[in-house]
């Protein structure tokens, strides 16, 4: 019996020295843990008293953005606003007599019979200057036959008028108008007060009267 309790009493012991071996293990372990922790959590620290975080002042300038220092001249650029592109217009016709064929040359004295009949000589070539501002204007075709063959641009061509031929003075106007560049009007559009029904052409702001017609631009 005695040996029994002997026995168990130096399990016992040899348990309990055991765990205090593991316990001083663990603190051991614990301690260089410590040790070996990231200089990043020593940084900064807690005052217990005060209640606020000290951070050090090498980490406030790592997050200052960097402020790029411009040139005088580069701030010159900057200020300056760029040029607006100017708008190109079509450029202005240098076409003589020359340059225009035969068949041109007759469509636009054809025009002119059938626009300015009865007419006076100066009406004749208003009608004829005319029809070569479209061809220079940036909104009309750029051809003679372009110009008098849009759609709606004149009635002649819809009633088939255009297909009569031509008087001499109707040829002799449209001659000198191309030949000499004798523009009587810088008119681009033309009409008949007394039979014109659209508003928009009335809308226009005239620059002459000759014979019937009124002169518009």
């Amino acid at each position: 019996m005695i040996k029994i309790h002997t026995a168990l009493f130096a399990i016992l012991m040899l348990i309990s020295a055991i765990k205090m071996d593991n316990i001083q293990e663990q603190e051991g372990t614990l301690s260089q843990k410590l040790e070996q922790a990231p200089v990043k959590h020593q940084l900064s620290y807690i005052d217990q008293d005060e209640k606020h975080t000290v951070i050090p002042a090498f980490s406030e300038e790592k997050h200052q953005p960097k402020v790029k220092m411009l040139s005088t001249s580069t701030e010159e650029k900057a200020s300056k606003p760029k040029p607006k592109k100017k708008e190109t217009a079509k450029p202005a016709s240098s076409r003589n007599q020359s340059h225009y064929s035969n068949e041109e040359m007759d469509l636009l004295s054809r025009l002119v019979h059938a626009e300015a009949k009865g007419e006076s000589y100066a009406g004749k070539k208003a009608v004829a200057s005319v029809v070569l501002n479209r061809v220079e204007h940036r909104s009309f075709p750029d051809s003679v036959r372009g110009v008098i063959y849009q759609r709606n641009a004149f009635q002649p061509v819809s009633n088939g008028s255009i297909n009569d031929k031509a008087d001499q003075d109707s040829v002799k106007a449209v001659k000198q108008v191309v030949k000499e560049d004798d523009r009587t009007t810088k008119a681009i559009y033309f009409y008949n007060p007394k039979t014109a029904t659209d508003n928009w052409i009335r809308s226009r702001k005239i620059v002459e009267r000759i014979g019937r017609h009124v002169f518009a631009v």
